[in-house]
């Protein structure tokens, strides 16, 4: 997600509170996500495929993977930070964008949600 940044870029004072999930090719790490669930709300994070392995459908799978998760944990809103060139890929999932924009790293980036069912 941030290649040319340190690892201490994307280190989260409560990481240790999140579930981190990661989608391998046999031993290779191809694409990640962690996901923070606060009371019946869950915000997704970090979330990145490989540069070599996007459009395989690869996050695609780790996002269903999470979705699901979350219906386990009785999540009844989840939402994330999405690059606002990437709002498509999120709407293919039920995500609406909501109206709260943001710029970071000189990246645009909306807010969107999905509340469950």
């Amino acid at each position: 997600m941030w290649p040319d940044k340190p690892l201490d870029y994307v280190k989260l004072d409560n990481d240790e509170e999140g579930y981190h999930y990661g989608l391998f090719l046999g031993d290779r790490l191809v694409s990640v996500v962690s996901l923070f669930i606060e009371g019946d709300e869950g915000q997704f994070r970090k979330f990145a495929t490989d540069l070599d392995e996007q459009g395989k459908g690869y996050g695609s799978e780790l996002l269903h993977f999470l979705f699901n998760k979350t219906e386990e944990e009785n999540v009844k809103r989840i939402w994330c930070n999405a690059r606002k060139d990437k709002a498509g890929f999120y709407e293919k999932f039920g995500m609406q964008t909501t109206d709260n924009e943001f710029t970071k790293g000189g990246i645009d980036y909306v807010i969107m949600e999905k509340i469950m069912n």
